[in-house]
């Protein structure tokens, strides 16, 4: 069964990857940076258009840049680490509801997860949140399973397992990977005004694998580079977490929203399900000499490690939807749990907001297309999506229906897999259909021109704007010109590699030798105003390339 399962989800996952175009902002990113990682061969100092970069640890650079290594510079190689990443979340369910209840809750938590349309999106993905949601689902579940193990050295095993865990959620995205598993266990222990659980944890052992596994990078870095140490720690830390520098303000209901439709067809059951699951006795493990009886509760750990995460980023001064990725795997542990337990004909009613999500989406759909005054909608790209988008809310509903009908006939088993494979489905004709508008969302075509259009000695500059994938397409850096945003730090300590003002690039412009750039819509005005003469040789309605004449 677990091969059968390990086969289909590997399969889905892992299928299409490199079917999509990279897009923008963060495919086309963290690709490039992985890129310039392998081209350059410095493991150390993480770089994006050849300029400093430390907003983020370089695990994923690190996996990315080898899966390049592997497989070439293209989309696949790009997004297999977070493709794996999810198929070990989902694997890692099945392992811990097989270990601590049966292998029919670990099949439910597995499949609960994949048929969660946020989660099985994302998993195509190139962010970084996927693989700090691999990592902390491996750091929770091996403490899950530490806590049910009856043998003191069985369970000091699993905890270094955990403390690994956390050292590569450390590594993929910061300090938030010790914090978030650290901040449950407290909370858990002070909710039950109980210490014992800290008496489990082999402090000294633990602390010494997860630091062997995160220091050398921090403290390489930091002596190859003295600024990263301030940067890294306040503004990537607690500036983002304390200010809106980062420009990602949002209201405190943000994230309200984003979990319920990212759990779709099983939004009714959330509530019900984390109320049974608090309520849930623990586990009782045995006594081994200095090891404690206790009675543990994995299911509350997790609800308090979820509502932790939750509450955390919706206090946050910066939002964006994947931050409470990391929670999705666990959660659906707690969903399996109450599905399994719970009469058919009451699940019956799981299938009301996957029927309504259907009905509004394709209502949605209809009006965008055929409102002129929705521009974004009016092009011939986003007719062509707008058709598998219709698909896919049609299969939504007839698997709601179907669901439905099943659930009420009592055959359980039948229904749940009706549900979450219509979900599956729907989420991979979304997927097509985004595909038709990747010549907007990608700089892929752009890239193509200016290379069949240049030689290596061309000088390649990017005007006021900043084409992420590009770059990764171009597979070489620009030169930017009156552009900060995140390359703020990189700039300061490497002006030389980027021009301040459209006055510098003038002067650049005018040297001998072949020049394309990159510019906003609109902006060919002001540089013709410079007396810069040249031809567009692309032009698309997010970016025009532009080349001296």
């Amino acid at each position: 069964m677990l091969l059968i399962l390990l086969l289909l989800v590997a399969g889905f996952l892992l299928g299409g990857l490199g079917e999509r175009r990279l897009a923008n902002p963060d495919e086309g990113r963290y690709a490039e940076i992985a890129r310039e990682m392998a081209a350059s061969g410095d493991f150390v100092t993480p770089r994006l258009n050849g300029l400093k970069y430390f907003e983020k640890p370089p695990l994923q650079y690190w996996a990315t840049a080898v899966s390049f290594k592997l497989f070439g510079e293209n989309e696949f190689a790009a997004r297999l680490y977070t493709a794996l990443c999810a198929l070990g979340s989902v694997m890692l369910m099945f392992f811990v509801g097989a270990r601590l209840f049966d292998e029919r809750t670990g099949l439910l938590a597995a499949a609960v997860l994949i048929a969660a349309p946020y989660f099985t999106a994302m998993a195509g993905v190139v962010t970084l949140d996927m693989g700090l949601t691999f990592w902390l689902t491996l750091a929770v579940a091996a403490f899950l399973v530490a806590q049910h193990a009856p043998h003191a050295a069985n369970s000091r095993r699993w905890m270094w397992v955990s403390a690994a865990g956390m050292a590569g959620a450390v590594l993929s995205k910061g300090l938030i990977g010790v914090v978030f598993p650290a901040a449950a266990v407290f909370l858990y222990c002070v909710l039950h005004r109980d210490v014992s659980l800290l008496k489990r944890i082999p402090w000294v052992s633990g602390l010494v694998v997860f630091f062997a596994l995160v220091s050398p990078w921090f403290i390489w870095v930091s002596i190859e580079n003295p600024e990263f140490a301030r940067f890294f720690f306040i503004h990537e830390h607690v500036e983002r977490f304390t200010t809106t520098t980062h420009r990602r303000v949002a209201p405190a209901w943000y994230f309200v929203p984003i979990l319920f439709a990212g759990l779709l067809p099983w939004a009714l059951a959330l509530f019900p399900a984390a109320l049974c699951a608090w309520s849930r006795p623990g586990h009782i493990v045995a006594s081994d000499g200095a090891y404690t009886s206790t009675t543990f509760k994995p299911l509350r750990f997790v609800l308090i490690f979820t509502a932790f995460i939750f509450a955390f980023f919706s206090a946050s001064g910066s939002k964006l939807p994947a931050y409470i990725l990391p929670f999705f795997p666990v959660l659906a542990l707690v969903i399996a749990v109450y599905l399994r337990d719970v009469p058919a004909k009451r699940l019956a009613w799981l299938t009301v907001p996957m029927l309504a999500a259907a009905l509004a989406g394709a209502y949605a759909i209809s009006r965008a297309l055929v409102t002129r005054e929705a521009v974004a909608f009016s092009g011939p790209l986003h007719g062509q999506m707008g058709q598998w988008l219709y698909i896919a809310t049609a299969v939504l509903a007839v698997g709601a229906a179907a669901g439905f009908v099943l659930l009420r006939k009592s055959q359980k088993w039948v229904g749940i897999a009706t549900i979450a494979s219509a979900t599956v489905i729907a989420v991979g004709l979304i997927q097509i259909g985004y595909e038709k508008i990747s010549p907007l969302q990608s700089g892929y075509a752009v890239a193509q021109v200016i290379k069949a259009k240049s030689t290596p000695a061309t000088r390649l500059y990017s005007i006021k704007i900043w084409d992420q994938s590009a770059a990764f397409y171009l597979g070489r850096t620009l030169t930017l010109v009156e552009y900060v945003d995140e390359f703020a730090l990189g700039q300061q300590q490497e002006p030389a590699k980027s021009m301040a003002s459209l006055k510098d690039f003038s002067t650049a412009w005018s040297a001998p030798g072949a020049v394309i750039a990159i510019i906003a819509p609109g902006d060919g005005e002001a540089l013709r105003a410079l007396g810069l003469q040249f031809e567009i040789i692309h032009q698309d309605p997010r970016r025009v390339a532009i080349r001296k004449l």
